[in-house]
């Protein structure tokens, strides 16, 4: 079995993340860059399940400046065998559907059984690219799964409703995404981070990709408007004289919170 995992490189959620208000795009030098954590657990689903079964193939894709290497060689060292990073000055500031068509177009270069990513980054927070992504390759998709089960053809899962939880069954190939339910993904040992500096580690550009560079002038989005986000207020301090509970319910009303 194949297993592509999806990955990218974050700003780091501890550190300082700032928009460029000039561009519209997140400064990525504001701070540090990390391999954001749902894919460490993506990647961890694929590897948990490799060890268990041997010959399976775990390959790591990513769409990324040529910066990110350090980050994708990390998933190497973790265990992935092989990594695809898609590198192209086209790219900067791609939108979720552009970004969909070129890790479609990169999946399918690989080759694929099942795609396992995370349900949504912590950068863009989009949490739709699993779905697109399912659509442009033609698979079925199960999304925001809190376990997974990967069987012989078959991969399954149980995602969490406002009622319970509902269980989801796929035949292979197959999208999934995962929440920060599944575990925490495994540190990387020294005998990881000697190996993967030997590991094969592929990159292209959207025309090795076969991907028409001119189809980049077609926005998927537009954006209107960018703006620096204001400060925090002080709040409403509310102490009670007998009428707190009137004058709390007319805030959330006033501030439609109710």
């Amino acid at each position: 079995m194949k297993i592509v995992v999806l990955v990218k490189e974050v700003p780091d959620t501890y550190g300082d993340r700032r928009l460029d208000l000039e561009t519209g795009l997140a400064d990525r030098a504001a701070g540090d860059r990390v391999l954001d954590e749902i894919g460490e657990r993506a990647l961890e689903v694929a590897l948990s399940y490799a060890d268990g079964h041997p010959g399976t193939e775990v390959v790591v894709v990513s769409m990324s400046p040529e910066s990110a290497v350090t980050s994708i060689r990390k998933a190497l060292a973790m265990g992935a065998g092989s990594a695809l990073q898609v590198v192209d000055e086209g790219l900067v500031g791609a939108d979720l559907g552009l970004t969909a068509e070129v890790l479609a177009a990169a999946v399918r270069r690989v080759g694929f059984d099942l795609v396992i990513t995370g349900n949504v980054s912590t950068d863009g927070s989009g949490g739709v690219i699993p779905a697109m992504l399912a659509e442009l390759l033609g698979v079925p998709q199960l999304t925001a799964l809190a376990a997974v089960e990967i069987g012989d053809g078959v991969v399954a899962g149980t995602r969490a409703t406002d009622g319970g939880s509902a269980r989801v069954t796929s035949a292979l190939p197959a999208v999934i995404s995962i929440t920060e339910a599944l575990p925490d993904a495994r540190f990387p040992n020294f005998k990881g981070i000697m190996a993967a500096k030997k590991k094969p580690f592929e990159t292209v550009s959207l025309e090795g990709l076969g991907v028409d560079a001119e189809d980049l002038s077609v926005p998927r989005a537009i954006m209107t408007a960018v703006s620096e986000k204001p400060p925090r207020g002080a709040g409403v301090k509310i102490v009670d004289e007998g009428d707190a509970g009137e004058r709390i319910a007319a805030y959330l009303i006033e501030n439609r919170l109710a």
